[in-house]
C-alpha cells in the first residue's frame, strides 16, 4: 500500500470515529490531525498535529493562539491557521449563546465558562468590559486593552465614559493573569474600588471584577473586596 492510500485509509478511519459518535475517545492530536487534513489534504498531518500540541501545550491553547504564532510553525499556512481559528470562534460563539440574551447575573456559570475559554489560555494580559442594561443583559462586550505578559492598564475615566456613551446601567470588569494565578493583586483591588466609586457617582453599578487565571477564576465581589 502506497503512502497516499495509507493516509486515505487512516483519515477514513478517523472520519468514521467522528461520525460514529466516538469523538470523546479520540486523542487531542487525532482531532487536530483530521481538522488539518481538511485544510491540507495531500499531507500526512499527524506529525504536524503533534508538533502543534507540543508547541502550544494543550488543545485549548492551540486553538486560541494568535495567527502570527501559528504561522511560525513550519507547515502552517493561512488555510491551516484559519481552520484552527474557525474552531475557536465557533466554540466561543456557542458558549456566548448560553447567556447572550439572558440576564447575566442569572447565567453566571455560563458567563464564567465563556470567559475561561476565551481568556484563560492566552499569554498576554487582556482587559475587557461587559456593559449591561437595566435588566442586566449584555449590550456590549469590549476589549479595552492588551498589555505585556504581566501588566495591562485599566483606565477608570475611559471605562466610565464608555458606559455613559452606551447608556449602560452596570458593568463587569474582566481581566486575565497569564501566570495562571487568579489571586487579585493590590493593584487589582485598588483599581476595582476606583472604578466602583467613579461609576457609582454616575448611577452605574460595578457588579464585579473577575480575574481569570488559566481554568481558575476569582470574583472580587465574592471575595468581599468590592
Amino acid at each position: 500500500m502506497g503512502d497516499a492510500d495509507h493516509h486515505h485509509g487512516h483519515r477514513s478511519r478517523l472520519r468514521g470515529r467522528l461520525l460514529g459518535g466516538d469523538a470523546e475517545g479520540m486523542a487531542d492530536y487525532e482531532l487536530v490531525e483530521y481538522l488539518l487534513a481538511l485544510a491540507i489534504p495531500r499531507r500526512d498531518t499527524k506529525p504536524l498535529a503533534k508538533t502543534l500540541l507540543r508547541e502550544f501545550g494543550s488543545l485549548a491553547q492551540l486553538i486560541s493562539a494568535d495567527p502570527q504564532s501559528l504561522r511560525r510553525v513550519e507547515g502552517m499556512g493561512d488555510t491551516a491557521v484559519a481552520a484552527l481559528k474557525i474552531v475557536h470562534a465557533s466554540s466561543l460563539r456557542m458558549l456566548k449563546g448560553q447567556f447572550r440574551d439572558k440576564p447575566l447575573l442569572s447565567s453566571w456559570d455560563a458567563l464564567l465558562d465563556w470567559l475561561r475559554a476565551d481568556m484563560g489560555p492566552i499569554d498576554i494580559e487582556r482587559v475587557r468590559v461587559l456593559y449591561l442594561n437595566s435588566r442586566n443583559m449584555l449590550i456590549r462586550d469590549e476589549i479595552t486593552s492588551e498589555g505585556s505578559i504581566d501588566q495591562s492598564a485599566i483606565y477608570v475615566r475611559e471605562v466610565v465614559k464608555r458606559a455613559l456613551e452606551l447608556g449602560a446601567a452596570a458593568i463587569i470588569i474582566v481581566h486575565n493573569h497569564p501566570s495562571g494565578n487568579a489571586e487579585p493583586s493590590r493593584q487589582d483591588i485598588a483599581i476595582t474600588r476606583d472604578i466602583a466609586d467613579a461609576a457609582g457617582k454616575l448611577g452605574i453599578a460595578l457588579h464585579d471584577h473577575i480575574i481569570i487565571g488559566g481554568t481558575d477564576h476569582r470574583s472580587l465581589r465574592a471575595m468581599g473586596l468590592l
